[in-house]
């Protein structure tokens, strides 16, 4: 089990990871090795509470593939090791922030005190600005 949140464990049989040859500059070595790695968790045998599969799939976006799946691709390093220390980083990151619930907005109402203030202070700009405006007469 993956440790993601205190409450939330991710099973490690939900996820499968595949090699694949990086993309980009590197030389002969991106031609010859399969450093990067493709992650993908099944979000049926992940096991995660409704709440949090729900905010998880809005949140994957473009990684959630067709089957219910997100997949998550790491090639930035020229190992193995930390191209699947990085994709499995990405995806507890991910589900860390689909596990925080957002906050409900709580509707309030200015009070009266800030209402006249908000007026009085729009009556004073307007005195001053037809203060300005008026030119002297000409004699």
């Amino acid at each position: 089990m993956i440790r993601v949140t205190p409450t939330i464990a991710l099973d490690e049989r939900a996820i499968e990871e595949s090699f694949i040859r990086a993309s980009g500059p590197g030389g002969q070595n991106v031609n010859k090795v399969a450093t990067a790695v493709q992650l993908r968790l099944s979000l049926d045998a992940a096991g995660l509470p409704g709440p949090v599969r729900a905010r998880l799939e809005r949140l994957a976006g473009h990684r959630l593939t067709q089957a219910g799946d997100i997949l998550i691709t790491a090639q930035r390093h020229r190992t193995q090791e930390r191209n699947r220390a990085e994709a499995l980083e990405m995806l507890v990151e991910l589900i860390r922030d689909a596990a925080v619930a957002p906050v409900r907005r709580v509707k309030t109402r200015p009070t009266l005190a800030s209402k006249r203030r908000r007026l009085e202070a729009k009556a004073h700009r307007a005195q001053v600005k037809t203060a300005r405006s008026r030119r002297a007469d000409p004699d």
